[in-house]
């Protein structure tokens, strides 16, 4: 068998700029609440919406982020191949940080 080394490769930058974007924003959220929840001035400025409290403004700060992030690495990415294992490993650990942070027992020492 032969590899064919002409074929084309396929441009995975969007996938990549997705993917990220989502994790920065996850660790965004969590980043907020935890701010929302050990400041008052933080806790009162995130209230967007009175019923739902802060809750609110973590949410759509989180959301205009994840716009933003996505937005600008899709300019920068969107018709490249980029290297997947490194946007994957990073990712990941957002992912896991932002879901430490928003888990009672650590939130609870810091």
């Amino acid at each position: 068998m032969t590899s064919n080394s002409t074929a084309p490769t396929i441009p995975n930058g969007s996938g990549a700029a997705a993917m990220l974007a989502a994790a920065i924003s996850s660790l965004v959220l969590a980043v907020l609440a935890l701010a929302g929840d050990k400041s008052a001035s933080i806790k009162n400025t995130l209230n967007f919406y009175k019923p739902t409290g802060p809750l609110s403004g973590v949410t759509t700060v989180a959301i205009v982020v994840w716009f933003l992030a996505w937005g600008v690495l899709e300019w920068r990415w969107g018709n490249r191949s980029v290297a997947m294992r490194r946007i994957n490993r990073v990712s990941l650990a957002l992912l896991i940080l932002g879901i430490l942070l928003t888990f009672p027992p650590v939130v609870d020492l810091l």
